[in-house]
């Protein structure tokens, strides 16, 4: 869409600051451009707003009557699929901290800026607004409800296949292997994503049904790639819910075994999703797993239960450094202290550093300087089938 076809609404207190706004973006060519002088305000145009809805909002923070944060939760209850761009003269770490409270009310984030606007950054973060649509997609899928005894039918019936997010060495861009992710294609609803099946089994104590596929599937997937010549390492999620059987390693070994693949190329990816309640079951696992050269990963390292205690007493191989941190942390001075300190704790550790969401060239180069071993993430890969894998592996060029 044209930036002369978009509809603009500027929330600002200031006159002379909300006019300079406006002439801003009429010299970027916007011909339709509503005004408000505080959220409640904006509200109030937004609903009398009948024809063309509004597609972008640029707003202040610090304003009368409604500030900014309010407008902005409300916003999200009535408008969730509208645009903003927060600007304010407030601290940065502020400033980006509302930011994420927008996301989290769903509303799309072109960017946030500090004051005063630049006419360069104000037309940056319009451009944003084509690709805005897609990265909302990824967060506002509602997810549709199943019981337990549907989710353990589809199970039974083998519905769940694995997607493979590749991962990507940083120093020579070699493809290393991917993360084989859950995916529940239902004959009715097409892909499912995993947070409409996962916490319910973890639940219920039936997580080990759908881990179990998962890895034959990606232990299978693995030994086809070896045998096309690609000597790549499948990572597999495993549960804190798992580690509570005693027999569970020697199961995982075994279907190593009946797949015919060295267990250094399978990485189980120990997730944080429930605390590690029978700790010495858990360990005893873990260790048994290392003994028998299958990689561990901490996955979503910093999301979870107790992360620091976890990579003193369990043997990894990899830390994964969660998405959550990685995005928006090239502009983010506290989420960029966060990535570096773990990317250097790994190597203290003697450890793989991965870092997961990495969706642009900035990401990548900063991550790269920063010494990160190892990238997955959109900028390389969506998760794909088995067919996409096998294509990209056959045509990935370093």
């Amino acid at each position: 869409m044209k930036t002369s076809e978009l509809v603009f609404l500027v929330v600002e207190d200031d006159d002379f600051q909300r006019q300079t706004l406006v002439s801003m973006l009429g010299s970027l060519g916007v011909t339709r451009i509503l005004e408000a002088a505080d959220g409640k305000q904006a509200l109030e145009v937004l609903h009398k707003q009948s024809t063309k809805p509004v597609d972008i909002v640029l707003c202040d923070l610090n304003m009368p009557t409604m500030d900014g944060m309010e407008f902005l939760r409300h916003l999200g209850n009535v408008r969730s699929n509208i645009s903003i761009i927060v600007n304010s003269a407030l601290d940065r770490a502020l400033i980006t901290s509302v930011g994420k409270m927008a996301q989290a009310y769903g509303l799309r984030l072109l960017g946030t800026v500090e004051k005063p606007v630049t006419l360069a950054r104000l037309e940056g973060l319009i451009l944003q607004y084509e690709t805005a649509p897609l990265a909302a997609q990824r967060v506002a899928n509602v997810p549709r409800s199943f019981t337990l005894e549907e989710i353990l039918q589809g199970v039974m019936e083998k519905q769940f296949e694995p997607f493979f997010q590749p991962k990507i060495d940083f120093a020579t861009r070699h493809f290393l292997g991917a993360e084989a992710l859950a995916r529940w294609i239902h004959p009715e609803h097409g892909v499912i994503a995993p947070y409409s099946f996962i916490p319910l089994l973890e639940q219920a104590g039936k997580i080990d049904e759908l881990t179990f596929l998962m890895l034959e599937k990606a232990a299978a997937t693995c030994r086809l790639l070896h045998d096309k010549g690609h000597a790549l390492t499948m990572s597999v999620n495993l549960s804190l819910v798992s580690l509570t059987d005693t027999e569970l390693a020697s199961r995982i070994r075994q279907v190593a075994v009946n797949t015919g693949v060295d267990p250094h190329h399978i990485t189980l990816e120990i997730t944080e999703s429930a605390a590690m309640t029978n700790i010495a079951p858990a360990l005893e696992n873990l260790a048994r797993l290392r003994m028998h050269g299958f990689g561990l990963s901490i996955d979503d390292y910093g999301t979870g239960y107790s992360s620091m205690q976890q990579i003193t007493r369990i043997p990894f191989s990899e830390l994964k450094i969660d998405q959550s941190f990685v995005k928006d942390f090239t502009d983010n001075h506290s989420l960029r202290i966060v990535v570096e300190s773990s990317i250097a704790m790994a190597h203290k550790l003697k450890i793989k550093s991965t870092a997961e969401g990495v969706e642009t060239q900035k990401d990548w180069d900063t991550l790269k300087e920063m010494g990160c071993d190892t990238a997955q993430g959109y900028l390389i890969a969506k998760p794909m089938n088995l067919n996409s894998l096998l294509e990209f592996s056959a045509g990935y060029s370093a």
